[in-house]
């Protein structure tokens, strides 16, 4: 067995050398083929890179310009509107500059109005007294007008105080016609309690009215050196025959501190409608608790057809 084995040791040894030089000779072979394996893959990879981006680019720069323009209209909108606010803020500060100077020329322009308003009104009840008291008055007792009694207010008659009780025993109190007469110095009034009243007149004829006069004295000719008894605001009216239907003529305000014949016109003057009577209503004075006196009435206006009162 042992020579066995010593035979083929030699064999053996000789086959294992031969494989051992095979290895040695084949592994500087492999560790080229490996490098260049490594050099292709590292070239494809390269390739591969470059066709990617060589196809990509085009791709990539439109994209970049789109960006890039929409990028250029988003921000030439904000400009845009920057510009548009500060135009607006610069318009709101120059109008906010000019206000006060406006609000100056309105408050001069309505003062102006205001005084024209005034001096309209002023001449309205001065000016034109003057012309309707020249004209025919028929409210006039000489000429026939009278007072219906029955639908005018009572007498005031002063039993408040002493005085007025002397005075009353010596002086009756005026009748309502004296408004129809000329006579009016001081005193020369009819005077009706508190301060709402009224008086009807019985005119001459049918007429058409065109206005109505009222006349109070001169605060520095009254007595008691006062105004307050005189009418203030009035109203006007044209009453039918039978005194069932009036119609209202005109409303105003009689001022004291103005001239002491006033003269109303009518709006629609003459009047389309004829009265044989007119209603004198007083709606307050200014200012007696006690009463109030009137001392002339004037009713102007145009005769219908020379009919005479029923």
């Amino acid at each position: 067995m042992v020579s066995g084995l010593a035979c083929r040791l030699p064999g053996a040894l000789a086959s294992t050398g031969r494989l051992l030089s095979m290895f040695i000779f084949a592994v500087p072979k492999m560790a080229s083929q490996k490098k260049r394996f490594l050099l292709v893959i590292l070239l494809v990879t390269v390739a591969l890179v470059g066709v990617y981006f060589w196809t990509s680019l085009p791709l990539w720069s439109t994209r970049t310009k789109g960006l890039m323009e929409e990028l250029r209209r988003v921000c030439a909108a904000q400009l845009e509107t920057q510009r548009n606010w500060h135009t607006l803020l610069a318009e709101q500060t120059q109008k906010r500059q000019l206000l006060p100077k406006e609000v100056a020329k309105q408050m001069e322009e309505l003062n102006s109005a205001k005084k024209l308003c005034q001096d309209v009104q002023e001449a309205n009840q001065a000016a034109p007294s003057k012309v309707y008291v020249t004209m025919s008055n028929w409210a006039l007792k000489s000429s026939g007008a009278t007072i219906d009694t029955q639908r005018t207010s009572e007498t005031y008659i002063c039993r408040e105080t002493w005085q007025c009780r002397v005075v009353a025993f010596f002086h009756t109190a005026n009748p309502p016609d004296v408004i129809l007469q000329p006579d009016v110095s001081p005193g020369n009034c009819w005077s009706f309690q508190g301060h709402q009243g009224q008086v009807v007149i019985r005119l001459p004829a049918r007429v058409h009215p065109t206005a109505i006069t009222l006349q109070h004295i001169y605060k520095e000719m009254s007595p008691s050196e006062r105004d307050t008894s005189a009418p203030r605001d009035v109203a006007v009216f044209g009453v039918d025959t039978d005194g069932k239907e009036e119609v209202l003529l005109v409303t105003f305000t009689y001022n004291v501190t103005t001239e002491a014949i006033q003269t109303f016109p009518l709006k629609n003057a003459p009047f389309p409608r004829a009265f044989s009577r007119v209603k004198f209503f007083v709606k307050s004075n200014w200012g007696n608790p006690l009463y109030t006196c009137i001392y002339r009435v004037r009713v102007h206006g145009v005769m219908a057809k020379a009919e005479s009162l029923d």
